[in-house]
């Protein structure tokens, strides 16, 4: 099986893919859920970037975060919902599975973009799931779910 990473994504779901990108650069500060070595979930603050085609997360040499993904890559990342309840452009979340780069050129490429503090731990992203839910026409609720080779399904509450 082919892994989605965020250019796959893109590809396979545009409509989707915009406004989430959009949503997560709107703010710098997201949130991140791992599992902990019990099996407890634990939500951090992280800064996520889009670059290169993939979803990438760094982060800080050691911290719980990167040892929670280094023992279980499963993750859920939430976009900062912003100041107040207006939540613009909606609420998006991706879950998916970090898998850690420890060199190469995939690396280089990152911190010669991002110039990050060294050293980090740098995960790219394999995505299981995306959905964005929003309120259309001060209406309706709208949920979009996009999993890998499935078409973006669309739900419409009153």
């Amino acid at each position: 099986m082919s892994r989605t990473n965020w250019a796959a994504f893109t590809a396979s779901a545009p409509e989707l893919a915009g406004p989430a990108e959009e949503r997560f650069g709107a703010f710098t500060h997201h949130v991140l859920a791992t599992l902990r070595r019990d099996g407890a979930p634990r939500t951090s603050g992280i800064e996520a970037r889009f670059l290169l085609g993939e979803l990438w997360l760094g982060m800080m040499p050691d911290s719980l975060k990167a040892l929670d993904l280094r023992r279980d890559p499963r993750f859920a990342l939430q976009a900062n919902p912003g100041p107040g309840t207006a939540m613009g452009g909606g609420d998006v979340r991706i879950s998916g599975r970090a898998v850690e780069v420890t060199d190469g050129d995939a690396k280089r490429a990152y911190v010669k973009e991002v110039e990050p503090p060294e050293p980090f731990h740098l995960f790219r992203t394999e995505l299981t799931e995306v959905v964005r839910t929003f309120v259309e026409d001060d209406r309706y609720l709208v949920v979009q779910v996009w999993k890998p080779g499935e078409p973006v399904r669309t739900l419409q509450r009153t």
